[in-house]
């Protein structure tokens, strides 16, 4: 059995591996030494042009496993062909991204923006410049899966009522399918995204479903900048039509510095900091990978499958 895998996970993992098991562990530099002769390889965040040519090269691969949640851009068709099944990393970091989606809420609600720049100003304010509670306010959380799931958890907490919105809902009270949220969009005081960039999701939100937005509801993206038609937000903005954006992606990303989501109104732009913002993603992956390994080598089918025809 020949693995190949990330050097900076050997403190994690390498007491914890088969005693069979033929390791390359591999820096950066040495990616695609390490990967052409394994039979599984575990690839911890690289850039989605990389990866065709690794695959292509690895010629024994079976198993292709990473800790990331979305495998958007990635050579599915390229690893269907070669039946090199793919496990992603939907789940690990969901409570950091959940935390993160609503910190968006909260510092939306609150104008954290404005409260931060009359710091800057050492102005102390005769008045609060934003005073939205969150209870009694209804979210929409189109991508109701791992981290919808958290986001909707979080929220309910704090009084909020919370619909999801599941390609298959399977009559769960709350959840809604995939052709029935758009009808609904002026119900709602947050829209949230936390759904897969796939073909169906890209430009999900455009000018129509901006247009039957309440004018003050919030749209808080942790997905993929490309679900929002990035244009049509600014313009919205811009108009006044929205009452604003938390956004931890854009499209493209990272957004040049004269784009002009970044000066649109009522915007918070975080970098897509969400996922990286967290302690223990890293132990979770660690754990998630020797119990997936376990499986493979028992025969038993693996966690976290990726339908390689839907994308995620």
């Amino acid at each position: 059995m020949r693995l190949a895998l990330p050097e900076h996970f050997r403190a994690r993992i390498g007491d914890r591996l088969p005693a069979d098991a033929e390791v390359a562990w591999y820096a950066p530099g040495g990616l695609d030494r390490a990967a052409s002769g394994a039979e599984a390889l575990w690839l911890d965040y690289l850039p989605a042009p990389r990866v065709r040519p690794l695959v292509e090269a690895a010629a024994e691969l079976r198993w292709l496993a990473t800790g990331l949640a979305g495998v958007d851009g990635w050579p599915l068709d390229l690893i269907a062909e070669r039946g090199i099944v793919l496990t992603n990393g939907s789940g690990l970091n969901a409570k950091p991204v959940a935390e993160f989606a609503v910190m968006g809420l909260l510092a939306m609600a609150k104008d954290l923006r404005a409260l931060v720049h009359a710091q800057d100003r050492r102005e102390f304010l005769a008045r609060a410049p934003g005073n939205v509670e969150l209870e009694g306010t209804r979210a929409l959380v189109i991508g109701y899966g791992a981290i919808g799931r958290e986001i909707g958890r979080r929220l309910k907490a704090f009084d909020v009522e919370v619909t999801g919105v599941r390609r298959r809902p399977d009559g769960e009270p709350g959840v809604i399918g995939p052709g029935d949220w758009r009808a609904r969009l002026g119900e709602f005081d947050w829209i949230v995204l936390a759904a897969a960039a796939t073909q169906e999701t890209a430009g999900m939100i455009g000018r129509a479903e901006l247009s039957a937005m309440k004018p003050s509801a919030v749209i808080v993206n942790i997905a993929r900048g490309e679900l929002i038609d990035q244009g049509a937000l600014v313009e919205a903005l811009t108009a006044e039509r929205l009452g604003g954006a938390f956004l931890d992606v854009t499209d493209p990303e990272p957004s040049p510095p004269d784009d002009p989501i970044w000066t649109a109104p009522r915007t918070l732009l975080t970098s897509h900091c969400a996922g990286r913002a967290q302690t223990h993603t890293a132990d979770r992956n660690a754990r998630f990978f020797l119990d997936n390994l376990e499986r493979w080598r028992a025969g038993r089918p693996l966690a976290n499958l990726v339908d390689l025809r839907l994308g995620y």
